[in-house]
């Protein structure tokens, strides 16, 4: 019954897609995350999927009118780097397709590396996970491939997923490589940081045309796509010791790669280097304590230090980011909390991501973007505040998902 119950909300959803709706946002407070700010009773019109207007009293015949009452309007949320459309359940081995185990393929090059590994074959915009987050306002996410354990440093590429439920393209330009380092990838690299560039070493020299005895790193195919990225391709480390940091940055200037630190529990220390070579942070706002010897420097200021000195923050949240996506403003609001201008949390999950990973249509209330759009109760970055409706590319999103109808099904009566 549930089941059902979710397939016919998903197939309404899909035919309110067809419509292209014309819809009067009237009175809101516009967060626009754009540099005029918050509007107060200000309106906003979306037609053909996109913004067309921002402003008071706009008139539109044609436009189907939502009160606002001077709720706040945000820009759709960031979930994160996250496995949505790519995990359903961890524990079911047949609904996980984030990673590659090159060892259960090629026994004998238990090291080999896949660049060319593109977790987009795999999303599923049907996945019963996405409407969970969904239904509290997240609309895209960034496909991060995971160097799962008996995995390779180089996890493979990923891009930015548009959350409407029926989209398979990922977004234009964000088309990323993820690489790990620090003492979490040392098991895949012979239990020593100093392999990772070793190794990483050898695939750019082959890349370039090195020949070398015995087994190579890459493939055909791996070859070619590491040409693209030595081309000045966005690649994403996953790093948080200060010095691995700085390692990091300077490989990633003599090879030239455009690079982007996620994870940066220690990425405060180094933040002047990060602002001047104008690289951007994804952190965990949560992050308070040093869960192992890479994160001694972990401290609640991250963001706010990061911030203050220049560098473009965004959040992600590590741990099961997939299913805990839609919890992302709640850790911008802790960022807040600790020092993050209230600005500056909401740009963290909105327009930093989307402007990071090359998606320069969203993350922003402005005319000509995507009309990507959450109406909130209240303080969208208040734990207590809910999202009343959402809008992915003009469309109204169905607020039903699998929860939704679970509680409504086991929730005590009055």
């Amino acid at each position: 019954m549930i089941r059902r119950a979710i397939v016919l909300a998903l197939g309404c959803a899909l035919s309110a897609q067809a419509l292209a709706e014309t819809v009067l946002i009237r009175g809101a407070r516009v967060h626009t995350v754009d540099t005029v700010g918050t509007l107060d009773d200000t309106d906003v019109l979306v037609r053909d999927g996109k913004i067309a207007q921002v402003g008071k009293a706009i008139v539109a015949a044609d436009a189907r009118v939502v009160e606002a009452k001077g709720r706040p309007l945000t820009p759709g949320l960031f979930g994160g780097l996250t496995a949505l459309g790519l995990e359903d359940v961890s524990a079911e081995i047949g609904t996980v397709d984030q990673a590659y185990t090159p060892g259960a393929v090629v026994p004998a090059q238990p090291m080999g590396l896949r660049p060319e590994f593109d977790v987009a074959y795999a999303y599923n915009p049907a996945s019963m996970v996405i409407p969970v987050q969904v239904v509290e306002g997240v609309t895209f996410t960034m496909l991060a491939p995971s160097a799962a354990p008996g995995g390779s440093l180089i996890g493979g590429q990923g891009g930015l997923a548009t959350l409407d439920g029926h989209s398979i393209d990922l977004a234009p330009g964000s088309k990323s490589l993820f690489v790990a380092l620090g003492s979490g990838a040392s098991p895949l690299t012979g239990n020593s940081r100093a392999a990772q560039y070793m190794l990483l070493d050898q695939a750019i020299r082959e890349t370039r045309g090195a020949l070398f005895e015995g087994e190579r790193l890459l493939t055909v195919a791996g070859r070619e796509t590491m040409a693209k990225y030595l081309a000045g391709g966005r690649v994403v480390f996953y790093v948080d010791r200060a010095i691995d940091i700085r390692r990091a940055l300077a490989f990633a200037k003599k090879n030239g790669l455009k690079p982007v630190i996620a994870g940066g529990v220690e990425a405060w220390q180094v933040a002047a280097e990060l602002a001047a070579a104008k690289v951007p942070v994804l952190v965990d706002p949560l992050v308070n304590l040093p869960g192992n010897f890479d994160q001694f420097g972990a401290t609640l200021e991250n963001a706010a230090r990061l911030q203050q000195a220049g560098v473009t923050v965004a959040f992600s949240i590590s741990g099961d980011a997939s299913h805990m996506a839609r919890k992302l403003r709640q850790t911008a609001g802790n960022a807040v909390a600790n020092g993050l201008p209230w600005d500056a949390g909401l740009a963290a999950i909105t327009a930093n991501p989307a402007a990071i990973f090359g998606a320069t249509d969203r993350g922003r209330i402005a005319v000509g973007q995507r009309a990507d759009l959450v109406l909130w109760s209240g303080d969208p970055l208040d734990v207590t505040s809910l999202a009343e409706k959402v809008w992915i590319g003009g469309d109204a999103q169905s607020m039903v998902s699998r929860q939704t109808l679970l509680r409504d099904r086991y929730a005590p009566k009055r």
